[in-house]
């Protein structure tokens, strides 16, 4: 009898740092879609293929499901008994739910005002300690830094090094299933923990020396050998209003709708510049305009309903296509971070509201006849 899947670090056990006696805390995440674009890539004319990998379908509906799994697990067996961190919705929510998993407490400070109520609900439902703070995320970074200096509890966000071993998982799914690295991938950048981690699993895959390799370093957890023969050139996208990789310093009050990417003081700002440079990619902005306008268009050309922060790796991608940055004949992966859902007031705010009729055969043919002829 096959063995149903359970989780991303039963998956990759060879490939993390876990043990045969690591208590393992799992909600299945992983093993996510990859779905390739029909119709967005005609609207760029260019003879590209296009991809999204969609995490948007992990367990709390979001990419930190991944860095969640392997942080728990190894706050749990290193005997902690509470968990906290700083968020814009997404870790908060994920970090409550393997909380849970794991029976231990949770503590979660969010921006006040700043956190779309999908995310903001997770972490609430799931019993999380959920604290707002007047400011924003960077400095709900600096007092979990200093609240767990003094305290016993363990921070989940992306400086903890087990988040980004979980989250480099992607990269080995997306290898085998297009069998080869794509030839450019791209991301939403915010705290820039996704694009680092990404490319430390594309770096094992192919086992780069580690002489050329900042992150191998001698500790290459393959063991199976190589699943690739060479890495993506990595793209990272930020909002306009919150760039501090296009402006080359940090911004003390970023401003954009794509709530997951609103962060001025990215904790990974080194090691995505290396990402950058290793990778021969580059970092590049859309405005929420742009953003919105992607995301509305996968969800209704591809039915892909992703937040907005995701389509900034779509929206960057199509508008560099559009400047002929990006060869013709590329095979491009961009990671969905997170569900549309996770944001329901600004997807309602851009749709069309539902029309109201009366109950009659009349009322609702009239309707349809006048919408059919679109398609």
């Amino acid at each position: 009898m096959a063995k149903h899947y359970t989780g991303l670090i039963e998956r990759y056990r060879d490939r993390l740092p876990v043990t045969t006696n690591t208590p393992i805390i799992s909600l299945g995440e992983g093993n996510t879609p990859l779905i390739e674009l029909k119709h967005l890539p005609k609207l760029v004319k260019k003879d590209v293929r296009i991809l999204v990998k969609f995490e948007g379908l992990n367990p709390t509906g979001s990419f930190k499901d991944r860095g969640m799994t392997m942080a728990v697990t190894k706050a749990v067996e290193a005997g902690s008994k509470a968990v906290i961190c700083a968020s814009t919705g997404n870790t908060s929510a994920a970090a409550a739910a393997y909380a849970a998993r794991a029976g231990i407490a949770a503590f979660v400070l969010i921006p006040e005002g700043k956190i779309a109520l999908g995310k903001l609900s997770q972490a609430m439902m799931h019993g999380a300690v959920t604290i707002q703070i007047k400011g924003n995320f960077d400095d709900g970074m600096r007092l979990v830094k200093e609240i767990s200096d003094n305290l016993s509890v363990t921070i989940v966000n992306s400086i903890n090094p087990f988040r980004l071993q979980g989250q480099k998982t992607a990269a080995f799914e997306i290898i085998e299933e297009l069998g080869e690295a794509p030839d450019y991938h791209a991301l939403p950048v915010g705290n820039a923990g996704n694009i680092t981690a990404h490319w430390i699993g594309y770096s094992e895959a192919a086992c780069i020396d580690t002489a050329s390799c900042a992150f191998c370093a001698g500790n290459c957890q393959f063991k199976n050998g190589t699943l690739a023969e060479r890495r993506p050139i990595m793209l990272g996208y930020q909002a306009a209003g919150s760039a501090p990789f296009l402006r080359g310093e940090f911004v003390d009050q970023p401003e954009t709708i794509a709530t997951a990417i609103r962060i001025g003081h990215p904790q990974s700002w080194d090691r995505a510049w290396k990402v950058k440079e290793e990778s021969g990619g580059w970092f590049g902005e859309c405005t929420d305009t742009e953003i919105l306008k992607v995301q509305k268009l996968l969800a209704q050309t591809e039915g892909i309903f992703c937040e907005p922060a995701s389509a900034a790796s779509l929206a960057g991608v199509l508008k560099d296509l559009e400047l002929g940055l990006i060869g013709e004949g590329s095979t491009i992966v961009c990671t969905l971070t997170g569900h549309g859902l996770k944001d329901p007031e600004m997807a309602i705010s851009q749709s069309t509201l539902p029309v109201s009729v009366e109950a009659t055969h009349g009322a609702i043919e009239k309707i349809i006849l006048a919408n059919i002829a679109k398609f």
